[in-house]
């Protein structure tokens, strides 16, 4: 049996040379791709994530976006999020054990797509599979916990757009329609975060700056998708121009992180892309001698990187998710150098290298310890974010998210509220037990935001009362479950109590049940969140009235 196997194996290797190799590639993608959905589908849901879903649920059952549902991100990603709400809505399933596969699909689909433009261009594309492969591990493995982000999805998105460009940089000629499709695909992955329309903006002037036309299928197909969809958010949902950007602006900088400290947390980021700078000085002349379509690949994933960093370091915010784009780009740009670089038979080299018989292999490699270094920087960032997303999947229980749904299906409650930044304290929360959530508001980010902007500018912004509108909010939907974060700055109750006496004698109505993770639970204890009113004492009419004789 065993020898009839061999020699099939043998037989289509003959028959298919890269055999072998293709099958080792997709063998690793889908392992990769089965932990990836295994640990997505085990695990909590990323907070922002399961606030979307909850967001396009709440929004396909009637309630308005940006009025009812107080949401800063422009509403693309909500009509996105809406088919696995949607879909888990109609099969009654969980939303997570839609939208992870959803993702994923999305996300192999733009790998698939990608590989097919470049195949053939070189020889390192000669296959499309181990191309395929690459680009898809490298979309499914390296946003762990973010799996499904905006940013994730947006580099998925324009993908595609930055291979075709490097063919057209190598002097092919655009085919149209393949350019307008892929035009339209990166101008609404840049509609789901505009900034980064400026990373587009940084290869096309790179472009220009080396005598090549702009005037395309793919960025005139990307502007126009970019326009159509904005003009579709005026007249669809006017409400986030009028409501959902002035409260981020007025409020959204509470969050803000100094630039100095996003590029110390950038780190392992920056010094990628040193390295790929270098590469594409160093490399100029070589990969110019032995494919050129290379070099002009690394060129473009390198002003992409550059330009996507830019963006997240002026966004502001510290969080890794908005580092994606520029990470998968790094990442894609430091993978193409050693395939382009290292030689067919990469054992035979080594042993030329190692003799001195050949010197330009030494030349060739040089950079190889640099590249090398590089990529273990990745690994062991990814490895970090990785580990604690799969241990989760592993004891799901340990986690805060499944110990608060527990407590709250144990205590039955119906309502619930969070006072703190974190929002994973409500969402999954709120989607797995159906709890219903008493605010307006994800989190406490927009109270923060008040407290701030109150400090900067001596007082709170009277076009947002974000603290009456929490406190209307609580009033109306009396939570019977409320938890604390005692971990953050800013004690949100005592705020809260110190400026609104309603706030305070509804809170008085609260005793603490349960206390973990730098976490306090706490339970009403009275029919309601407000003192119930006094019965009016009933007059004595004349006819019940006691007369006193004298």
């Amino acid at each position: 049996m065993s020898v009839a196997v061999s020699e099939a194996g043998r037989s289509q290797s003959r028959l298919y040379p890269g055999f072998g190799r293709d099958a080792a590639a997709i063998l690793l993608l889908l392992s990769i791709t089965a932990l990836v959905l295994t640990t997505a589908i085990r695990s909590p849901l990323k907070d922002d994530v399961a606030w979307l879903l909850y967001v396009a649920r709440r929004w396909l059952e009637g309630q308005r976006l940006y009025e009812d549902l107080v949401e800063v991100n422009p509403p693309l990603i909500i009509w996105i999020y809406a088919v696995p709400a949607w879909v888990a809505a109609t099969l009654g399933a969980a939303p997570k054990l839609v939208a992870a596969p959803f993702f994923a699909l999305l996300l192999l689909g733009s790998a698939a797509w990608s590989a097919g433009l470049l195949r053939g261009r070189a020889n390192v594309f000669t296959s499309p599979i181990p191309v395929f492969a690459t680009i898809g591990i490298v979309l499914m493995a390296v946003p762990g916990i973010e799996f499904g982000q905006r940013e994730h999805l947006l580099i998925a998105a324009v993908l595609p757009y930055l291979c075709l460009f490097s063919r057209e940089l190598d002097g092919e000629a655009e085919p149209r329609f393949v350019g307008s499709l892929a035009g339209i695909a990166a101008g609404l992955g840049c509609a789901l975060k505009p900034s980064y329309i400026l990373a587009i903006i940084a290869i096309e002037v790179m472009a220009a700056i080396r005598g090549h036309r702009i005037l395309r299928a793919a960025p005139i197909a990307t502007v126009l998708s970019i326009g159509i969809y904005g003009l579709g958010v005026l007249v669809f949902c006017p409400a986030f121009l009028e409501k959902a950007v002035p409260l981020a602006l007025a409020l959204y900088g509470g969050t803000d992180t100094p630039s100095i400290d996003i590029l110390l947390q950038s780190s392992r980021l920056l010094f990628g892309q040193a390295v790929i700078i270098v590469l594409c000085w160093s490399s100029h002349t070589t990969l110019a001698r032995r494919s050129p379509f290379k070099r002009h690949l690394l060129l473009t994933l390198t002003a992409f990187a550059i330009g996507a960093t830019v963006v997240f370091v002026l966004q502001g915010k510290n969080w890794f998710y908005h580092r994606l784009p520029a990470t998968v780009s790094t990442l894609l740009a430091l993978l193409l150098w050693i395939a382009a670089v290292m030689p067919p038979r990469p054992a035979e080299a080594l042993r030329d290298v190692l003799s001195g018989l050949r010197r330009a292999h030494l030349k060739r490699l040089a950079p190889v310890p640099l590249v090398v270094g590089a990529l273990v920087l990745f690994a062991i960032a990814d490895y970090e974010r990785l580990r604690p997303w799969v241990e989760s999947a592993v004891e799901p229980a340990l986690s805060t998210e499944v110990k608060l749904e527990r407590l709250i299906r144990k205590e039955h409650a119906r309502t619930y509220i969070a006072f703190s930044e974190w929002i994973a304290l409500g969402f999954p929360v709120v989607n797995n037990t159906g709890v219903t959530w008493a605010s307006r508001f994800d989190s406490m980010w927009a109270l923060k935001g008040e407290i701030w902007r109150a400090r900067q500018d001596g007082a709170a912004p009277k076009e947002w009362p974000i603290r009456r509108w929490v406190v209307k909010d609580f009033i109306a939907n009396c939570p019977d479950l409320a938890v604390v974060d005692t971990r953050e700055g800013i004690n949100y109750v005592s705020v809260l109590i110190a400026s609104d006496p309603e706030f305070a004698a509804a809170w008085s109505r609260y005793h603490q049940i349960a206390a973990f993770d730098g976490l306090r639970v706490l339970k009403r204890d009275a029919a309601g969140c407000l003192p119930e009113k006094p019965r009016r004492t009933r007059l004595p009419q004349i006819s019940d009235a006691v007369i006193l004789a004298p």
